[in-house]
């Protein structure tokens, strides 16, 4: 086993640990309300906020569930080709009364990712599988980084805090919890 092997049984232990806890934390802070859990995005769907289509692009996606309102076209959760494009979306739409009930963002920390050059870019790979989702105020991500993903400069979002700070210290950034993103910080991406 090499030490490569070891970091990915790691990843694989902690995300089942984490969404384990997750999971019991729900239930118990809600008590018989029940959170819609993420779907598996086929990659054929267009972003609910800027109509690409999400398995064309590399990079982090998102999901959102809204508790009273769902996007037109397809039953919910509204869809992202990235962790911007969910915040931007989120964003606008709680300004016009629609509140989430829960966003699922791409768990790096729970998958095996690639980071590769491509077209001069360094991109980040995607991942669709509903296993590679984790709710966002779980998440810690790094924002400014060097890494690309859909929508140019990613959000890269991490299960495991120390994951996101190596990733930093590896492609630069900085790290921030998933549900302390600001308007101002997706707006000068």
């Amino acid at each position: 086993m090499t030490a490569n092997d070891d970091a990915v049984t790691r990843r694989r232990v902690l995300a089942g640990v984490a969404g384990a806890t997750a999971t019991a934390a729900l239930a118990g802070c809600q008590g018989t309300e029940e959170t819609a859990d993420p779907v598996a995005l086929s990659g054929d769907e267009s972003c609910d906020q800027c109509g690409m289509v999400i398995g064309q692009h590399p990079g982090p996606t998102g999901q959102t569930y809204y508790r009273e309102n769902s996007v037109d076209g397809h039953d919910p959760p509204a869809r992202f080709c990235s962790a911007s494009c969910t915040y931007r979306h989120r964003f606008a739409n709680e300004q016009s009364g629609w509140t989430p009930d829960v966003t699922y963002l791409t768990d790096y920390s729970a998958v095996d990712y690639e980071v590769r050059t491509d077209g001069g870019a360094t991109v980040i790979s995607r991942h669709l599988d509903v296993a590679a989702f984790a709710s966002s105020d779980g998440l810690t991500v790094v924002a400014n980084s060097d890494v690309e993903g859909a929508m140019g400069p990613a959000l890269v979002p991490f299960g495991d805090e120390a994951d996101a700070e190596a990733f930093a210290e590896e492609y630069g950034g900085e790290t921030l919890a998933a549900e302390s993103i600001s308007r101002e910080l997706v707006g000068s991406m």
